[in-house]
């Protein structure tokens, strides 16, 4: 039996938490399924893996720099959350519990495919992998909550359920959304920030027009440069990190110093800019790249495999369809979870810190699909309407969460929604 959980934690650790290897893995299926040339299996699969790396550099760059802005508003305010006396730290949640979430993950994703393939109206298979390492522990952080003497067979069954379930039903439930986005049924969206996405695309309409898209924004001639995505990103990221650095040096000029190192902390937030719009630009090209050919590859899987299968992919696969829209769409969110942050603590309710990841992909994410049904005011709605979720849901589940109490702060709108209704169901079994 523990060589079994052994090899369930390795499959679920090197394969299903690699995005580029299980992606490689459906790439090189899915063209030998279709008896393709050896080049093309190769190159295909290659290629797959390739784009799936460069989305996850450009992703990684774009997170270092969230993670820097992070320190310069958290250094302008001196705000820290507020955890449960007594909670398990996430690094000892991982320790002690991490296998249970990779052998989750491993037996959800079979019991995943096996829904996909009897069910004719649930055809997306779940390819996100990373995501599903990280709800697979947060279900696990759920279940000791509740009953902290919860076996390890209670734990890996009732997760693998739970996630089965989620993996197998949310990218069917937004899919209509995301054909709209993408004009076809080629990808799904396999990503723990769906329900807002689809409000805000649902909402949008009623608040905006389309064709006053984010992408055909009319500006003067003075401001025309803005329209092209990668230079607005590095201009007006580059003006809020400035403005964050002189904040932040008022404020704890330490943090600050530290963090620009060498260089003087104005050069330094100018580059951070340019960092960003350069993140921005790998990862669309990547994204282009993985797209362009895992959608032929997985032909063979949706044929042979599982009859009309579609695959699932991660959020910044909807980000080349409209890019100024994405920047619009964290903008406003993070200023209404500012706000948010600022009245919490004013009224005692919760201290919480701007998740600056979560608040740009699930909210630049949003942002494509307010856009696609209300142009710039859904886009600017979806971004709101992430900020205002990521505030209330991070404040109710800091004070709820006593295992892994930090995964409050590192949610997407889905996560929260998983943990309240998972805590109402577990509250009537245990």
């Amino acid at each position: 039996m523990t060589t079994f959980m052994e090899v369930l934690t390795w499959i679920g650790t090197n394969i299903l938490g690699q995005p580029a290897i299980l992606l490689g893995i459906v790439a090189l299926v899915g063209l030998a399924l279709q008896r393709k040339p050896f080049s093309e299996v190769l190159t295909g699969t290659a290629k797959v893996m390739i784009g799936v790396v460069m989305m996850l550099a450009g992703a990684g760059l774009f997170v270092d720099e969230l993670v820097n802005f992070q320190s310069l508003i958290n250094a302008a305010t001196g705000v820290s959350p507020n955890y449960p006396p007594n909670y398990i730290p996430l690094n000892d949640l991982i320790s002690q519990y991490g296998s249970y979430a990779a052998v989750i993950m491993t037996v959800a994703f079979i019991l995943h495919l096996i829904l996909v393939r009897v069910i004719p109206r649930l055809r997306h298979v779940y390819l996100t992998g990373h995501l599903m390492w990280w709800v697979s522990l947060l279900v696990v952080a759920v279940i000791l909550t509740v009953n902290p003497n919860a076996s390890a067979k209670q734990i890996i069954t009732i997760g693998a359920i739970v996630m089965a379930i989620y993996w197998t039903i949310q990218p069917a439930y937004i899919h209509h959304a995301m054909r709209d986005v993408i004009g076809s049924d080629a990808i799904g969206y396999a990503h723990t920030s769906s329900l807002v996405a689809l409000i805000a695309y649902h909402v949008g309409k009623y608040i905006g027009k389309p064709e006053e898209s984010t992408e055909n924004i009319k500006l003067p001639k003075s401001l025309s440069f803005l329209k092209d995505y990668a230079v607005s990103t590095a201009i007006i990221l580059g003006i809020i990190m400035v403005a964050a650095a002189l904040v932040g040096y008022v404020k704890a000029p330490e943090t600050v110093i530290n963090l620009a190192g060498d260089l003087n902390p104005i050069i330094w937030a100018v580059l951070r800019g340019v960092y960003f719009a350069v993140a921005i630009v790998v990862l669309l090209t990547g994204v282009k790249m993985f797209v362009g050919e895992i959608v032929p590859a997985f032909k063979g899987i949706s044929e042979k495999v599982i009859p009309g299968a579609i695959p699932a992919v991660d959020c910044p696969v909807v980000f080349p369809y409209a890019p100024t829209a994405v920047i619009i769409g964290f903008l406003s969110g993070l200023g209404v979870f500012l706000i948010m942050m600022a009245i919490f603590i004013a009224a005692g309710f919760a201290v919480i810190v701007p998740p600056m990841i979560m608040l740009f992909f699930p909210g630049g994410a949003a942002a494509v699909f307010g856009n696609k049904t209300g142009g710039w005011k859904g886009a600017v709605f979806a971004g709101a309407l992430n900020g205002f979720v990521l505030a209330i849901g991070q404040a109710l589940t800091l004070q709820f969460l006593t295992y892994g109490t930090e995964l409050a702060t590192l949610g997407d709108p889905d996560w929260y929604a998983i943990v309240a209704i998972l805590k109402g169901i577990l509250g009537a079994i245990f």
